[in-house]
C-alpha cells in the first residue's frame, strides 16, 4: 500500500494515529513515518530524509520554510500542547500549584523520566526548569533521559522505582498506557507549544499530504484533537 510519509514531533503521534482510517478512506493511502524529538526530525529533513509532510513546532516550521524545505503556503497550525507531569496509573497524582510544590515533588522522586534535554521541546524546557528551581545538580543522578517523550513515558509506566515521575508533552502522556496525566507545570514554569504542519518541498505525494493536514486541522476533528491533548 502506498503511504504518505511524515516526520513529526512525538506530540502529534496519537492524533495522527487517530486519523489513519479517515485518511485511508479519503485517499486510499496509509500513513508512515517517524515521530521523535523535533530537533532531530528537522535535522532528518535537512539531511534529505524522504518525507511528504512535517509536524513540528511553529518556530521550526518557519525556519524550514526559510531554508526552502517546506512549502510556505501549506503551513497550518494544528494546536497547542502543554508540557505536563505524569505518574504511573497505580500511583497517586501529584498536586503542583506553585514552583515550590514542583521543587518538592521533584526532590522526593527517586526517578525522573524525560525526553532528550537537548533536541526535544519538553526536554529542553524541563532542563531550564530544573535550573530555575535551583535543583539541577541535586536531581541529576535521578534523571532518566530517553530519545523522545513517547519512549520516556513507556519507561515510566514500567519503572521499578518507588516514587517515579515524568515530564513531557501532554499528548504523549495521554497516548501511553500505564501512566496518567498529573497536571501542567505551575505558573512561571509552564510551557504551551504550538505545533504546525507543512508539506515538504520534496513531497512525493503533495496533494495527499495537504489532505492529511486538512484532516489534522479541520473543525470536524476538534474533539479528537482535544482528546489527544491539543488545545485551540
Amino acid at each position: 500500500m502506498k503511504t504518505v510519509t511524515i516526520l513529526s514531533g512525538g506530540a502529534a503521534q496519537g492524533l495522527v494515529r487517530g486519523l489513519g482510517d479517515a485518511f485511508k478512506a479519503q485517499t486510499g493511502l496509509g500513513i508512515d513515518g517517524e515521530f521523535g524529538a523535533v530537533g532531530i526530525m528537522a535535522d532528518k529533513l535537512r539531511a534529505r530524509t524522504l518525507a511528504d509532510l512535517v509536524i513540528l513546532t511553529q518556530a521550526l516550521l518557519a525556519k524550514l520554510a526559510e531554508e526552502k524545505l517546506v512549502v510556505p503556503f501549506s503551513i497550518t497550525d494544528v494546536g497547542r500542547v502543554e508540557t505536563a507531569l505524569a505518574v504511573r496509573s497505580r500511583d497517586p497524582k501529584v498536586m503542583v500549584k506553585t514552583q515550590g510544590d514542583l521543587r518538592e515533588v521533584l526532590r522526593s522522586a527517586d526517578a525522573i523520566y524525560v525526553p532528550d534535554t537537548k533536541a526535544s521541546t519538553a526536554g529542553q524546557h524541563f532542563a531550564k526548569v530544573l535550573d530555575q528551581l535551583g535543583i539541577a545538580y541535586e536531581v541529576a543522578s535521578r534523571l532518566k533521559i530517553f530519545p523522545n517523550g513517547a519512549t520516556a513515558m513507556r519507561e515510566l509506566a514500567a519503572s521499578p522505582a518507588a516514587r517515579p515521575i515524568g515530564c513531557t508533552q501532554a499528548t504523549e502522556i495521554i497516548a501511553t498506557d500505564g501512566i496518567e496525566l498529573s497536571g501542567a507545570l505551575p505558573p512561571g514554569c509552564e510551557l504551551l507549544t504550538m505545533y504546525t504542519a507543512g508539506v515538504t518541498a520534496s513531497a512525493a505525494h503533495p496533494k495527499e499530504a495537504a489532505a492529511l493536514i486538512a484532516l489534522l486541522t479541520d473543525a470536524d476533528h476538534k474533539d479528537l484533537r482535544q482528546r489527544a491533548g491539543f488545545t485551540g
